[in-house]
């Protein structure tokens, strides 16, 4: 399924970019990974979010 969803995202628009972010817990303290697929112009604004 997963893989269905990707491919219907990438042929709806020329670029898209997946970025990644390292969040840290703040109950346990231990990192995290968030990912998300969007355009290469939002990228910046995605990695200033705490």
């Amino acid at each position: 399924m997963a893989k269905k969803s990707v491919a219907s995202l990438q042929t709806g628009s020329k670029r898209l970019t997946k970025a990644i972010k390292m969040v840290k817990s703040p109950k346990t303290g231990a990192y995290t990974f968030v990912e998300s697929i969007m355009a290469p112009e939002a990228v910046n604004d995605f990695l200033k979010q705490k």
